[in-house]
């Protein structure tokens, strides 16, 4: 094809194909779509990739990192639309080009200052997108802290505002889950919060109780809520055949972040899609104790990664799996991070380089085995 009938062809590049990698090869955008790609020189007019990397753009089910951008010190709340415009730069750099901004549904304390903000934050969200200030494109996730009296009046609130594309059953509660180990909470709380071992004794006891009083009954009004408006459920930190069991029951599509082979052997043997972190794939592990998620991808159980809290990891995560594991070539490692995290939650318009797909496309330079974002391009219009 000729350069002149497209909008951008990028040559010279190293192309990730959902199923394969051309070592050198091109690629055209159109009209905001996948135009053409193919293998060897690039139609004349090509920008020079020098030999980097071109990808899918990232796809991202969980990040909670808007709270750092909103508080960045203690109590020190930023403008809500500027906090928005600046975590949405670091996600484009950071070559993420579809975001489930993961917002907590269901106030578990004040501890940590920005529970009560969720509305807000959708809010403004919503109202930079409107004002073109985005490069990123932003969905929600609601954070469901079953346990939580307010979790379903709240959630209800939500789902009126930006589009929601998942919905996780998250319970937080002392001795159970990912701090089955009540002492590894204490020792959360004690550095995020400062709170005194009296202090959690009132609020540990608090969450009991409201996990006993509240937990089943939000969780069946939050199941069902999810799927009356048809939005994919994820469960969170399964640790018991039981928690799989459930998660079964609930129709749960994504597992994030289970803590044990039991409970990943389970939820994979049910068909259900395991997301790990990835700061656990750069980190050789869990920053909590848990499983390593390089130890599921050495056992065919992982797949899905999520930047969680660092939003760099999700690239760097997903190269080094094709380093870390032999059996996970380039085009799987990327497809944790590009198609899977597409499918699992409806967006099967984008997530790979193919004819007809979402241009969402980024170039990646690698040296010393640090990946950086050179260029980024969302529906074929180039955003960083």
């Amino acid at each position: 094809m000729s350069a002149s009938s497209t909008e951008i062809v990028i040559g010279n590049a190293k192309l990730v194909l959902a199923d394969r990698v051309i070592d050198k090869g091109w690629v055209a955008f159109a009209d905001g779509r996948v135009a053409e790609f193919g293998e060897g020189d690039a139609p004349r007019g090509a920008e020079d990739a020098r030999g980097d990397l071109v990808m899918p753009g990232l796809v991202e089910l969980h990040t909670d990192h808007l709270e750092a951008h909103f508080m960045p010190r203690p109590k020190v709340f930023w403008d809500p639309i500027s906090a928005v415009v600046s975590y949405d730069g670091q996600l484009a750099t950071s070559g993420i080009t579809t975001v489930l901004d993961s917002v907590r549904v269901g106030c578990e304390d004040s501890s940590q200052g920005i529970d009560s903000y969720a509305e807000l934050l959708v809010d403004s969200i919503a109202n930079a997108g409107k004002a073109d200030l985005l490069r990123v494109e932003h969905f929600l996730h609601l954070r469901c802290e079953i346990p939580m009296p307010s979790v379903v009046t709240e959630a209800k609130a939500l789902l009126g505002k930006t589009e929601v594309r998942l919905m996780s059953l998250m319970d937080h509660t002392p001795g159970q889950r990912q701090f089955r180990d009540e002492e590894k909470l204490r020792t959360y709380y004690r550095g995020k919060s400062g709170k005194t071992d009296a202090e959690l004794d009132l609020l540990f006891a608090n969450r009991l109780a409201c996990q006993q009083q509240y937990a089943a009954g939000n969780t069946r009004a939050i199941v069902a809520l999810a799927h009356a408006n048809n939005i994919p459920l994820a469960s969170h930190d399964d640790t018991t055949d039981g928690n799989v069991s459930e998660a079964v029951a609930d129709k749960v599509s994504v597992a994030e972040f289970p803590t044990t082979f039991e409970a990943a052997h389970g939820l994979h043997k049910a068909g259900i899609g395991i997301l790990m972190g990835a700061p656990n794939v750069v980190r050789n592990g869990s920053h909590s104790g848990n499983i390593a998620a390089i130890d599921l991808a050495r056992e065919g159980m992982l797949d899905i990664l999520s930047s969680d809290y660092v939003p760099s990891s999700l690239l760097m995560g997903a190269l080094q799996l094709a380093t870390k594991v032999p059996a996970i070539d380039l085009a799987s490692a990327v497809r944790t991070v590009t198609k899977r995290p597409a499918e699992a939650v409806g967006l099967t318009d984008r997530g790979e380089i193919a004819v007809g797909k979402r241009a969402d496309v980024i170039r990646v330079h690698v040296a010393h085995d640090v990946p950086v974002v050179r260029s980024v391009w969302r529906e074929g219009r180039r955003v960083a």
